[in-house]
């Protein structure tokens, strides 16, 4: 059965779940629409998105270090009430996100949050590749429109894998969260360090600098 975007979008109005989760549950299910529905229903979803609209000003800031004291995370997770906040199931999920981010490095929470700057920097990039690569010039916009979107699946947290589970990604994961706690919650903000970074390291080579005071 083909997906329509009407289909989609009667998925959405019936569940409250996100446009790609319909999309997702309808090509799960092959256009079966009941069977979608409770396949959203199974994987929590429809009912995590049902709390989405709810405001979030409680919640944790948590600080995670990694690797002998060589990567540190700072993350941000609201959640809607100070209960919930004390939660160990919270205090899990938020320390989960916190290791995720200092494996992987993601730059921004959500693909929405990428500047138009980084974006057409990227793309660019990705043009120039595509045409050194001898790809037809009518393909170009195609190929590279794949590629932004993979690019940013990348860098976004919520559309990595979750490093714990692959099977999930870290979206996934939170809507699963949830459904669980019965609250809403939301990855607000993170900054990750690594030591080091951004300061340029000097790499001797003695030999080289024997052979050039010789010289001189």
């Amino acid at each position: 059965m083909t997906i329509t975007a009407n289909l989609v979008r009667d998925l959405r109005e019936r569940t409250s779940a996100g446009m790609m989760d319909c999309k997702k549950a309808l090509e799960e299910t092959k256009g079966d629409f009941e069977k979608a529905v409770e396949w959203l229903r199974t994987k929590g979803i429809a009912k995590a998105d049902k709390k989405a609209g709810r405001v979030t000003a409680e919640g944790l800031v948590h600080a995670y270090i990694h690797a002998g004291g060589r990567i540190g995370v700072l993350v941000e997770v609201n959640s809607e009430t100070d209960f919930v906040a004390r939660n160990e199931q919270f205090q899990a999920f938020v320390s989960d996100i916190a290791m995720h981010i200092a494996a992987m490095n993601p730059r921004f929470v959500k693909s929405d949050e990428i500047t138009s700057e980084v974006r057409e920097t990227e793309k660019r990039i990705l043009l120039a590749k595509a045409k050194e690569e001898g790809k037809k010039p009518e393909m170009l916009e195609k190929i590279v429109e794949g590629q932004i979107k993979k690019w940013a699946a990348e860098i976004c947290l919520l559309e990595q894998k979750f490093v714990k589970n692959p099977d999930l990604t870290i979206e996934q994961y939170l809507k699963e969260t949830i459904t669980k706690i019965g609250e809403n919650l939301v990855v607000r903000r993170f900054v990750r360090y690594a030591l080091g970074e951004g300061i340029e390291k000097r790499q001797d080579n003695f030999a080289e600098e024997v052979a050039k005071q010789l010289k001189g």
